[in-house]
């Protein structure tokens, strides 16, 4: 009787889930398209003006009729900022979660886990608040005197006057904000690899670090390789706490020089200019424009890893049927 009665609301069901899953879709794809076209437009008074000289140029002036704009200084702190970050996240991050997975016992698996999580949901401004009053001191005492007294302007990785408001600082509260998030999702990812496989490593003799690497690290590498890009994707759009620390130089300055030097990514700029510009004027155009570059890297980051993520996949399944 129950059967019968599924069966025939099956089709009515169907089309309001087909309806709503067609909806939800095509709510998402307009607002990405009203996204692109807000950007586009009102960013197109920048792009006459000054053409590839926009994503080229390093000048920065917002004088009235002096104005002249160059984003390549923020496109190259975004991508020194979010590449450090990540260099020093990711590890962090996988380590973290073997520990979870692998290693911990029950009783502290759980509370660590939420402990992690709740890092995760932190707001970002607080982030930045800590390291401005309290993490950036012993940054600049433990860590960038030391080194700078240790090379001096010798090196260019450590030249400059070592103040805790600059790329490295950012960088790394920067990374501290994003291991949550990689560490708790490559945690599930790996708490889903059946145990069948590691029992069955474990039966040949492996080691702990054996059955991670021949039983889960295979069958979650795309997971892992998704967690990451997530990652990277928060990194390089971070604006507040990376607003408070990276010391928010402008035009050439703002070039990635050395790592105790003050720089600026594409989302800081625009936080700290963007009530600054006038309605209409050029500058306004030219942080749109800068907000333009900033979705075009976090789409081109999404297909990035939409493409390696489905090549890992396929070469998983074909080791699988080999």
């Amino acid at each position: 009787m129950i059967s019968v009665k599924m069966k025939k609301g099956s089709p009515i069901t169907d089309k309001i889930f087909k309806f709503v899953a067609i909806g939800a879709a095509t709510y998402v794809l307009a607002i990405i398209i009203m996204i692109v076209v807000n950007l586009t437009t009102g960013s197109a008074q920048i792009w006459q003006q000054e053409g590839i000289s926009f994503l080229t140029g390093s000048d920065w002036n917002s004088v009235e009729g002096r104005e002249s704009y160059g984003a390549a200084p923020y496109i190259m702190g975004t991508l020194v900022n979010a590449g450090i970050a990540m260099a020093i996240s990711v590890p962090l991050s996988f380590g973290i979660a073997m520990f979870l997975s692998e290693l911990a016992p029950k009783l502290l698996r759980t509370p660590l886990a939420m402990v992690i999580e709740l890092l995760a949901a932190v707001p970002s401004v607080v982030y930045g608040l800590w390291g401005l009053l309290v993490f950036r001191l012993y940054i600049q005492n433990w860590i960038e005197v030391p080194l700078h007294n240790l090379f001096g302007d010798q090196s260019i990785i450590f030249a400059g006057t070592p103040f805790g408001l600059d790329i490295f600082t950012a960088s790394v509260v920067l990374a501290i904000m994003i291991v949550p998030t990689i560490a708790s999702i490559s945690k599930e990812i790996m708490l889903a690899v059946p145990n069948s496989q590691r029992e069955a490593a474990y039966m040949l003799g492996a080691t702990k670090w054996e059955v991670f690497r021949i039983a889960v690290l295979p069958y979650s590498k795309s997971g892992l390789i998704g967690a990451t890009i997530l990652g990277l994707g928060r990194a390089v759009g971070e604006t507040m706490a990376v607003t408070m620390l990276i010391g928010n130089a402008t035009g050439a300055a703002a070039f990635p020089s050395s790592l105790f030097a003050p720089g600026q990514t594409l989302a800081s700029i625009m936080a700290n200019e963007f009530a600054e510009a006038s309605q209409g004027g050029l500058h306004l155009a030219a942080l749109v424009g800068v907000g333009l570059i900033l979705f075009l890297m976090a789409f081109a980051i999404n297909v990035v890893a939409h493409l390696l993520v489905a090549r890992v996949v396929k070469s998983h399944e074909g080791a699988v049927l080999a």
